[in-house]
């Protein structure tokens, strides 16, 4: 016991530290602006941190920080408070208390206990050799189940938190929470428990449902549009950080729209409102008691909260919620195109006016699009009504969309804006489920080596032969260069025998046995058509030329390469 609490206070020693350290100025202290939404003005104001004196602060520890690393928001690590620099006093003062809402939605907000089961007989340490007699051998045999193991199966017991939604007991988690647990156990803030078993659960979106059979109605909340929420409005997470089960912080939203390479469908709202270790699956609630978020992930040096937080969007969440509590399992739109963004040297070579949209590089034989209503080359502008900004906006908006629904979609062909009408499938039906709308790189693989002959060492026709083009050399694509690059029969266009280093071509990518099928959206089928029709791109004025390029298999990437 002894050990136990000195150990303890270590702990609290070091959080400590890490506190003065991320201090350094005042705290932040006052509560939501005058504009806010009020709740009853019964509670008792909020009081004012003096911030630490330099000479409070131990610049010793400063060192000791670990760099930084996105860990996720599941069981432990020690409590910090959140503070930031400040160079005057606060705009304006908020409700004295956010007390009477906090009370309203405790009894709503769960711990989520779950056990698994891991190792087996033979799995541990071995045992050390001890001579016959010794006084510590049944200690030894004891300690290690007797059989040269530390033991057999042994059970680790994890800690989340969750959300009641429905009186009857449907629970909202994440799934990172429940993951491969054997046992799970939703306490209420009374103390009780209940086995839950899993209703559904969704890796790419890192949510889960759990149901429980209560002998009563439960409280629950209900969910509010996170759209509506803007940056610097303020929000309040409850939830079980280290195990503290009903634990109630408040900050504000930080910022939108955060991809943190979590998943295919990041969107997550950011805050500073304490998140740590264990609030995953918590709520995060706006000022009216709605739930627009769930707690999922942090960044931090320490493990602790260091005011970076980030939730998933009901936007995002409600949906797949109703899903998993409708059939188990989520059912998510599908477009069946592979896209890439478009960059600065794309737009300009195909003349968008901004760097918006997504660049279909391929079509998915079979899928919902192999009509020819989307074709490679494209540049998805809008989505059923949406604005596609960026390449990643396009796989959520599709993904949120139901299955067979027909939508318009707005897409750049030619230099000209077109709208086709398409009908989703299922992307969990698709051939290869793994994510919305598969994402491919520009710039392709690294150049390799030179190996084989030369361009220039190739015979042909004069117009039909060996071309330089971009720092490429160029040549027909005939039986002999099939064989030679191993280029499938199905691959049309003007295939690359050479790519000088340190080119322009050689930076985007492009190597031996790549194949140009298009220039600037028309097809090429000789070394001349490439070079004239990038001739025509230098006259008008163009500073990129937009190429269509197809790898020996036939995939296809485009790639905007800068016109010397």
């Amino acid at each position: 016991m002894a050990q136990s609490v000195l150990w303890s206070l270590k702990r609290s020693v070091a959080a400590v530290a890490i506190i003065a350290i991320a201090a350094g100025a005042q705290a932040q202290t006052s509560g939501p602006p005058a504009d806010a939404p009020q709740p009853p003005q019964n509670g008792t104001p909020a009081q004012e941190v003096a911030p630490p004196s330099a000479q409070e602060t131990p610049q010793r520890e400063a060192q000791n920080l670990a760099p930084d690393a996105m860990l996720p928001a599941p069981p432990t690590g020690a409590p910090t408070v959140t503070t930031s620099p400040t160079t005057g006093p606060a705009i304006g003062s908020g409700p004295a208390s956010v007390a009477d809402l906090a009370e309203g939605l405790l009894d709503a907000v769960v711990n989520i206990s779950t056990s698994q089961s891991v190792g087996g007989a033979g799995a541990g340490p071995q045992a050390p050799q001890t001579p016959d007699g010794s006084p510590f051998e049944e200690f030894f045999d004891e300690f290690f189940d007797g059989d040269g193991s530390q033991g057999g199966n042994q059970k680790v017991n994890s800690l989340g938190s969750g959300f009641v939604i429905d009186p009857s007991g449907f629970v909202v988690t994440n799934n990172h929470v429940i993951e491969d647990a054997d046992d799970i156990e939703v306490v209420f803030p009374d103390g009780s428990k209940l086995k839950a078993t899993l209703v559904g659960t969704d890796p790419k979106t890192d949510l889960s449902v759990l149901k429980v059979e209560p002998p009563a109605p439960l409280k629950a909340v209900r969910f509010g549009d996170s759209r509506q929420m803007r940056i610097g409005d303020w929000v309040m997470a409850i939830g079980n950080p280290f195990g503290l089960g009903g634990s109630v912080t408040v900050g504000i939203i930080s910022a939108r729209g955060r991809n943190i390479n979590a998943g295919p469908y990041d969107n997550f709202i950011q805050t500073d409102a304490a998140i740590n270790k264990g609030n995953s699956g918590g709520p995060l609630f706006n000022m009216k008691g709605e739930v627009i978020g769930i707690n999922t992930a942090i960044i931090s040096p320490s493990g602790g909260s260091i005011g970076i937080g980030f939730a998933v969007p009901t936007e995002l969440a409600q949906n797949i919620v109703n899903q998993l509590i409708e059939f188990g399992e989520t059912r998510r739109g599908w477009l069946g195109v592979r896209i890439q963004p478009v960059t600065d040297e794309v737009a300009e070579s195909l003349g968008l006016d901004s760097v918006r949209g997504a660049l279909v590089s391929g079509v998915v034989k079979g899928g919902p699009v192999d009509d020819g209503s989307i074709r490679a080359g494209d540049v998805i502008l809008t989505f059923d009504g949406v604005p596609v900004r960026e390449m990643r906006d396009l796989p959520r908006v599709v993904a949120e969309s139901p299955v067979g629904k027909a939508v318009d979609v707005t897409v750049l062909r030619d230099g000209k804006e077109e709208t086709v009408k398409v009908t989703l499938g299922r992307l969990e039906d698709s051939p290869s489920d793994e994510g919305a709308e598969e994402s491919v790189t520009p710039e392709g693989e690294e150049p390799m080596p030179d190996g084989g002959e030369q361009g220039e060492d190739q015979n042909g026709e004069a117009e039909q032969g060996p071309a330089a083009a971009l720092g490429m050399t160029i040549a027909p694509l005939d039986d002999e260069r099939r064989a030679e690059f191993g280029i499938d029969d199905s691959v049309e266009g003007v295939v690359i025998t050479d790519v000088q280093d340190g080119s322009a071509a050689a930076d985007k990518g492009l190597k031996r046995g790549d194949v140009i099928v298009e220039v600037a959206q028309d097809f090429v089928d000789s070394p001349t058509a490439v070079t004239d029709r990038i001739d025509a791109l230098k006259a008008e004025g163009r500073r990129n030329v937009h190429l269509m390029i197809a790898d020996p298999t036939g995939a296809l990437r485009f790639v905007a390469v800068p016109l010397e």
